[in-house]
């Protein structure tokens, strides 16, 4: 395994170069960064800091600094250290620039700014709280979209997810023997998305759960054939009402959550005019049909 320092310094929360800078090294195997984050850089004192971390552990340096003077000052140190320095945002903010014939704003966390888009996203997150594992049935209609499961298929922390991209979520659980409450069958804006797993999988990550709560593994939860049965019935559940289903087998929550924001916007762009509000949508959107 080989190990490297990466610096990651940012004038704002971070996350942009956080995630950036781990969905390229995850492409290289058999390599274990040492991460080095530099978050709120924003006056000469915070980048001296910055400039002793990368003296004391010299590796890779990656930025977003927008303030011109602070962007020279760690380039020019880079430079004379010979350690290399990327300015991730450049070549996209340059070529927009060209594109727009404006220029840049450069001024630090605009992303983060309190205008009406937060506050939206924190209204999404207030709803998916409220709406969490069958609540609040009474205004699933205000949703924009409502998931359905079997116990451990991930609704929760998708509709979590979801909510921080600013879309309204609620999540009801499939449980062999409870009746579904009957708001859902008259909803009509909502979509309607069914997450399924492979029963094997499902199986595993119950015991994982029972033992962590110290409880016993003797029960249905955990019974392969009770669960074979139950994603069955769960998946026959969808495709009798029409809606989407979506298998979470191989998926993480941030892919599940892009499949069901990409079914959103191709419902709102209107390509599938005329389908069912809470129907399954052309093209499955990595659905699939029980066996």
């Amino acid at each position: 395994m080989k190990e490297f320092h990466l610096h990651l310094v940012s004038d704002a929360t971070g996350e942009t170069i956080n995630s950036v800078a781990r969905a390229c090294v995850i492409q290289f195997d058999q390599v274990r960064p040492t991460e080095h984050f530099w978050n709120l850089v924003r006056t000469d004192r915070q980048l001296d800091l910055v400039l002793e971390g990368i003296r004391e552990h010299r590796g890779l340096v990656m930025f977003t600094l927008v303030d011109e003077k602070l962007r020279r000052r760690l380039q020019d140190f880079c430079r004379a250290e010979q350690v290399p320095c990327i300015p991730v945002l450049d070549p996209l903010i340059n070529a927009l620039a060209a594109f727009l014939g404006e220029e840049s704003q450069r001024q630090p966390g605009r992303q983060h700014a309190l205008d009406a888009e937060y506050f939206g996203r924190m209204d999404a997150m207030d709803f998916a709280l409220t709406h969490d594992d069958g609540q609040s049935s009474w205004d699933l209609h205000e949703a924009d979209v409502v998931l359905l499961g079997v116990s451990r298929t991930s609704k929760t922390p998708t509709c979590i997810y979801l909510a921080n991209r600013g879309v309204k979520a609620a999540n009801i659980p499939v449980v062999p023997g409870c009746p579904l409450p009957p708001e859902l069958f008259q909803l009509t804006r909502p979509l309607i998305v069914g997450l399924t797993k492979d029963p094997d999988r499902l199986v595993q990550i119950r015991r994982n759960r029972l033992k962590l709560l110290n409880q016993s593994e003797q029960s249905t939860y955990v019974d392969p054939e009770d669960v074979r049965q139950e994603v069955i019935d769960a998946r026959r559940l969808y495709t009798r009402n029409g809606w989407a289903v979506i298998d979470v087998s191989r998926r993480s929550i941030e892919e599940t959550a892009a499949e069901i924001m990409m079914l959103l916007a191709k419902r709102q762009s209107g390509a599938f005019a005329g389908v069912n509000p809470g129907g399954v949508l052309p093209g499955g959107g990595g659905g699939s049909k029980p066996s």
